[in-house]
């Protein structure tokens, strides 16, 4: 007997390898800002609409990994080897990403949606700075390591800034097109709703 495959798990699995299209094309500069990538709404758009746990965490970090694989390897011709130094904080942060999105986005609002960007925007920008810091990331002043105290960490937070704004502005956006663009579809195809 054929098993058919579950029209909105499909159409979820489909919107989770735009969003890995769309992030390899903004590291291959296809797109004009850096770090305006969908990962922050792929990570609240599986935490929240993938019910099963596997999925809402596996599927976004799967496709987290292949997409990083594609641009080591492929777009740097592995000039940073497979995998970047500290990717497995960034996974982590991720992983905490598509957490909110289970929590915060049980309910799908524009208001939850906005809450949910803005807390897992400045969660990342913290997190993945703080962890640049204690790695011993350069101040990009004097191109030295940051000092090791609350004045370093400081600075290498104002330096990850623009990459905040432009991770928050893409994560807002691609959230707006994904949940609207989803909940429409659930509309008009009442199929998709059925988990």
């Amino acid at each position: 007997m054929k098993q058919q495959l579950n029209p909105r798990f499909t159409v979820l699995l489909l919107f989770i390898v735009l969003a890995a299209v769309l992030r390899i094309a903004n590291s291959a500069q296809c797109l004009p800002l850096a770090n305006f990538t969908p990962i922050g709404a792929m990570a609240l758009f599986g935490g929240s609409y993938f019910k099963n746990y596997w999925k809402a965490f596996g599927l976004p970090l799967i496709t987290l990994f292949l997409s990083d694989l594609v641009i080591n390897v492929v777009l740097y011709n592995g000039q940073f080897g497979i995998m970047y130094n500290g990717w497995y904080w960034i996974y982590g942060i991720f992983a905490l990403i598509v957490w909110y999105g289970k929590v915060l986005l049980q309910k799908v609002s524009v208001k939850n949606v906005l809450i949910a960007a803005l807390i897992g925007s400045v969660s990342h920008w913290l997190l993945a700075d703080t962890s640049v810091w204690l790695a011993g990331g350069l101040d990009m002043r004097t191109n030295l390591p940051l000092s090791r105290d609350f004045a370093g960490w400081l600075q290498c937070i104002a330096q990850g800034f623009p990459y905040m704004r432009n991770f928050l502005a893409g994560t807002l956006a691609y959230s707006a097109l994904f949940f609207g663009a989803f909940e429409w579809l659930q509309t008009r195809y009442p199929k998709l709703a059925i988990a």
